[in-house]
């Protein structure tokens, strides 16, 4: 047995993401008007254009802040390891970019949209594609489950929460789907027995 093609993750761009996310998390701790200032509110996002990737740093609740970093961390470090970080890093903004056109379009004067659902929706769909054999606990079940079945779960009972921009979440689940299609020729060998 040989090891070739193994390529220690340093997760510095998913560290980077969650720092950031908690700094502005902080930031608006103190300065709650900051959501609304980097939050997408679809009504008026022509004059504001930069929240469509602004609002995937905010976050409403150390509960929602928690989830989706939680789940960044997990997912995004196993979807970088396999394609890259700049890959990686394509998919998790153009996910939550697409996610929020979706927002705007399914909800065009829908209160202000904010956090990295959509994103990590995003990674979550190309990880069904690539790895669908993949299985993931998911707080409270005590027993793995297969990838695609939490992601479509997670989607399904998330779209029921009042509050929840459910449309985002579609956006960049679609948007990761096609996207995982597409990369699966560019898989990296992790890790390659001999």
């Amino acid at each position: 047995m040989s090891y070739r093609s193994y390529r220690r993750f340093a997760a510095t761009s998913i560290l980077v993401l969650i720092a950031a996310n908690l700094v502005l998390f902080i930031a608006t701790l103190a300065s709650p008007d900051l959501i609304y200032t980097l939050g997408l509110q679809p009504a008026i996002w022509l004059e504001r254009p930069w929240t469509l990737l602004t609002n995937l740093f905010i976050h409403g609740s150390m509960w929602h802040i928690a989830a989706n970093m939680l789940t960044l961390y997990f997912f995004g470090r196993y979807l970088s390891m396999m394609i890259g970080d700049t890959r990686f890093l394509t998919v998790y903004f153009l996910g939550g970019i697409i996610g929020n056109f979706f927002y705007i379009l399914l909800e065009p004067s829908g209160p202000t949209a904010i956090g990295a659902s959509g994103a990590i929706f995003a990674v979550a769909g190309v990880l069904t594609v690539m790895a669908p054999k993949l299985r993931v606990f998911v707080f409270p079940i005590p027993a793995p489950l297969p990838l695609w079945v939490a992601v479509i779960g997670g989607f399904v009972i998330l779209s029921f929460f009042p509050n929840v921009a459910w449309q985002a979440h579609l956006g960049g689940l679609a948007l990761g789907l096609v996207a995982g299609y597409f990369l699966r020729g560019k898989q990296r060998n992790v890790l390659r027995f001999r």
